[in-house]
This record gives structure tokens, sequence and C-alpha cells, in this order.
């Protein structure tokens, strides 16, 4: 099953394509509440390039780690990646009215229910999108 989530970021699209590939930007949106951040991240943006982000409860109670590799790479368009579980996951950026609809399609996993799922990648899109906007102008 797939589970597709968007939001409307009101920036230029350079803009968001860099916070959404730069790992300094990552780190200080990647977080689906207050209560967690991300500590580290690192992107080889290109074919066959990996990434990881560490994710931790900020209480220091629990963390993991977001890893997998691209498949497919379109500068300010999209991204394929595959994750280290071989789940797979496509991000659409597409420009609309002074604005960047960013599309994530994503499997969802067994563990979790699918609406929790949903929740979570739509809390860390809209934190997001809040990021961008906080720096880049119209």
């Amino acid at each position: 099953m797939t589970i597709t989530i968007e939001t409307a970021v009101r920036a230029p699209l350079e803009a968001v394509w860099k916070a959404w590939t730069t790992p300094d930007d990552i780190v200080r949106w990647n977080a689906a509440s207050d209560d967690w951040h991300t500590t580290t991240a690192s992107v080889d943006l290109r074919v066959g390039g990996t990434f990881s982000s560490r994710m931790e409860a900020k209480d220091g109670s629990m963390g993991f780690d977001f890893e997998g590799t691209y498949t497919e790479v379109v500068a300010h368009e999209r991204i394929a990646y595959a994750m280290d579980d071989g789940r797979t996951v496509l991000v659409e950026l597409l420009p609309q009215d002074g604005a960047v609809l960013v599309r994530e399609t994503f499997d969802a996993e067994a563990t979790n229910p699918v609406e929790m799922q949903r929740q979570g990648w739509q809390a860390i899109l809209d934190r997001f999108a809040r990021h961008v906007e906080a720096g880049a102008s119209v």
C-alpha cells in the first residue's frame, strides 16, 4: 500500500530544493513533533548515493536512523529513493502559482497503522514548509 501526502510551500523552487537536500537544513526541520529532533544528517545526492538522518526523542528515551539510497534525482523536480527496509519513496516538486507543491508518495510499513504513518509524515512535511517559508521570500 502506498500513502501520498502533500503541502504547498510559498517559496521559490530553488529554496525548496535547497532545504530538502542540504544537511544543515534537514536537521532544522526533520521532526514530526517538538519533542523530537534530527541530530545529524548526511546527503550524497546522486543516483546510487546514500542519505541518513538520526532522529531522536529530545528526552533521550529513543532514537533511530532513517537511511536509504537515491534511485532517481532530477534537480528541482523529483527525488526517488529506496529505504534500507526496501520500501520506496517519490518526492515531487511541482511549481504552482507562486508556490511549490511538495508531494511525497511512500510505501507504508506493516508495524504502525496507516493513518499514524500518514499523520507523522504529514507533520514532518508541514514543518518543512514552515522552515522554508520562514527563510525564503517569493
